[in-house]
């Protein structure tokens, strides 16, 4: 009954996303609008399709339906309830459902949003577009990526369960769908952007349309890639982080170039620049998308992340090579009509800035791309032969972009549009950059050595002081307009930090955050230490300036593992728990760290061999600086996107040199207004013009 009722769902999805874009290309031939509006309501039923396929393979897990072959590979009788809902992502057909009813709810949302705009051949062009990519999804559902397939020959009384490395921390319930509602959600400019493409409307605000969106899905997908990588940390055993894993690259790829895009489309709206850019940059982050999906589920790559292989991939990479022709050729086609109508006046800007930034984006997504596929290319081009790309080519090339992002993310907030002064730079930055002085100075006396990590400092205590002058800026400023206004100091205040909502906001708090992070990187991959302590029970060993005293051990069995653990502990405060763990018979034994995690620095231990009988453990120690602020850093850019996406208070320009260019008016958008604004900036209050 699953089987069947999943493959139902499956077939509804892919029906209703062909004949949503049958129905659509008809009114668009024919020119009726009642064709384009009965196209919308097609997006609900791939929804539902999807939905339906979801309740029966979490049926079929829970309840442990080993006549489909999916569940018999992914789940046991001794799998507990949340390791068995989360095994409907622990596999290739299981994650490519993840992906159709994702998409499924972000069409439907979509046409919800623009139900008023239903005729609308714009719109109709990205439905059609959204239900293309659906079509191609649950296409791969009723082929080689079938989750619903049943066994051949007896059902098997039990399964072999989830690997064992996706049952061993709740973080899997959580890692997988904010990654996939990252990667999902660039869909949807990418489709607005084929609609203007095919429809001519360059001139019309689509990405004012379709802002939020955008910084929907770039939040989630950081949630994603930060809970990724706190999984790692917390599951591999391994003490770190981020590997420059092939997996985990190709969820960076399309956060890198999202992010360029985000800045470079302030650009567009404020000044009617970067038009040709931001397409561009649209298509590369809705293919890498694709591509990474390619890299993680085609097989084609080892990694401890991967883990299933399928024989997807050649349709995977042939759609990737779809996506990019259609893209880059429609923007050829409209090329003269996407010619920006004047230029950057200068360099020192804010446009000029945020070109500077989009540059440093993309190289430093060219190098990840480089290092993930060259092994690749390497291997087809050399009869296979193997090569490896490892953490000192990346670390290498990288540093020094993420450097010079800290530096242009000081320096770009307190730049004025179209050109600036020494006098307006000196009075904006001389503050935060004596703060980025005095750090390197405190660190140096501190016995803090070392270029790279210093700089590090440096450059981030100024982007965050120049972030944090915006933020004081704008809520003094708000304060004393809401006094001037006659309100008391409580409401005042109040008033004051509600001003904290709206995009720009929240962006200098999105600043803030990847300041901490790039801190806490540079902390803890410059100071971390690594060793081993040998230690019998009842005997205290030390390293790096922390003690650890085995206390002794212990077995714990559940139905779904055991686990030796090791009780160790830490300065002689609480006792962490290492353990090795094995999940069912015959399966490999797997580490379990145990941290000791602190606002200074993390104590990592694991046990790295057991003794036959009486004689000494050995264990693994690693002690890595600021890690924590990894995860804190990661929850404030977070916050602060949810901040940027809320509307915040607008108000018309005093200076016309300003104004937005003319042919840039937005949509019918309820979150803008009718006439061009200019959104309010911290930057500038208090500021001389």
């Amino acid at each position: 009954m699953n089987g069947t009722l999943g493959h139902t769902g499956v077939l509804l999805g892919f029906v209703a996303a062909l004949v949503g874009i049958a129905v659509l290309v008809v009114g668009l031939v024919r020119g009726r609008p009642g064709g384009l509006t009965r196209g919308r309501v097609y997006a609900p039923l791939i929804l539902l399709g999807g939905v339906v396929a979801v309740v029966a393979m979490q049926r079929a897990l829970v309840t442990h339906d080993f006549s489909l072959t999916y569940v018999a590979d992914n789940n046991s009788r001794v799998t507990p309830l949340i390791y068995s809902i989360t095994g409907m992502w622990s596999a290739l057909a299981g994650s490519i459902l993840l992906w159709g009813v994702i998409l499924g709810g972000y069409a439907t949302a979509m046409v919800w949003r623009f139900r008023a705009r239903s005729d609308d051949p714009l719109v109709a062009w990205a439905t059609l577009v959204m239900y293309a990519v659906a079509a191609f999804f649950f296409g791969l559902m009723l082929g080689p990526a079938d989750p619903f397939t049943h066994v051949t020959g007896a059902v098997p009384t039990n399964g072999l369960g989830p690997n064992v490395l996706l049952q061993d921390n709740p973080l899997v319930l959580f890692h997988p769908p904010m990654l996939y509602l990252g990667l999902v959600g660039f869909t949807l400019p990418f489709a607005f952007a084929v609609a203007s493409l095919v429809t001519g409307r360059l001139d019309e605000d689509w990405q004012g349309e379709t802002r939020r969106w955008t910084l929907f899905a770039w939040t989630f997908l950081t949630l994603g890639i930060v809970l990724g990588a706190w999984w790692s940390y917390q599951v591999l055993g391994w003490g770190g982080f981020w590997a420059w894993d092939p997996v985990e690259n190709a969820s960076l790829l399309p956060w890198l170039v999202g992010t360029a895009y985000l800045h470079s489309v302030m650009v567009q709206q404020r000044r009617g620049l970067l038009q040709v850019w931001n397409l561009s940059l649209v298509v590369a982050t809705f293919s890498l998308t694709i591509l990474g999906t390619f890299l993680t589920r085609s097989g084609v790559i080892q990694s401890v992340h991967s883990f299933s292989t399928s024989s997807i991939g050649p349709l995977l990479l042939g759609f990737f090579a779809l996506v990019l022709v259609v893209g880059l050729g429609l923007i050829a086609w409209r090329g003269d009509r996407l010619r920006s109508p004047g230029g950057i006046d200068s360099p020192i800007s804010r446009e000029g800035a945020f070109l500077a930034n989009n540059l440093l984006f993309v190289l430093f997504a060219f190098v990840v791309l480089l290092g993930t596929v060259f092994p690749l290319l390497y291997e087809a081009l050399n009869s296979g032969a193997q090569v490896a790309v490892g953490a000192p080519y990346f670390n290498r090339l990288i540093i020094p972009l993420g450097l010079g992002l800290l530096f242009l993310m000081a320096v770009a907030p307190a730049l004025p549009w179209r050109k600036s002064s020494a006098e307006v730079m000196r009075g904006r930055l001389a503050i935060p950059a004596a703060i980025g002085v005095l750090v390197v100075v405190g660190c140096v006396i501190g016995g803090i050595h070392g270029i790279e990590p210093l700089l590090a400092f440096g450059l981030g205590a100024f982007a965050a002081s120049s972030a944090g002058r915006a933020l004081v800026l704008s809520v003094r400023g708000a304060w004393r307009r809401a006094r001037a206004s006659g309100q008391s100091p409580a409401r005042a205040t109040l008033a004051a930090w509600r001003g904290l909502v709206g995009r720009a906001n929240g962006g200098m708090i999105v600043h803030i955050g990847v300041v901490i992070i790039a801190v806490g990187l540079a902390g803890a991959t410059a100071f971390g230490h690594r060793g081993t302590v040998v230690l019998v029970q009842g005997q205290t060993g030390s390293f790096a300036g922390h003690s650890v005293k085995f206390v002794g051990t212990r077995t714990v069995r559940t139905p779904s593992h055991v686990s030796r653990q090791a009780l160790l502990v830490v300065d002689g405060g609480a006792t962490f728990t290492p353990a090795i763990s094995q999940f069912g018979a015959g399966t490999q034994a797997v580490g379990t760290p145990a941290v000791d995690s602190g606002v200074t620095a993390d104590v990592y231990l694991t046990i790295n061999s057991i003794p036959d009988k009486g004689g000494a453990w050995t264990f693994g120690v690693v002690v890595q600086p600021l890690v924590m602020w990894l995860w804190i850093g990661g929850a404030l850019v977070v916050v602060g996107s949810v901040l940027s996406a809320i509307p915040g208070r607008r108000r018309r320009p005093t200076d016309p040199v300003s104004a937005p260019v003319a042919g840039t008016a937005p949509l019918a958008d309820p979150d803008l207004p009718a006439s061009p604004p200019v959104v309010s900036e911290p930057v500038g209050v208090g500021d001389p013009p």
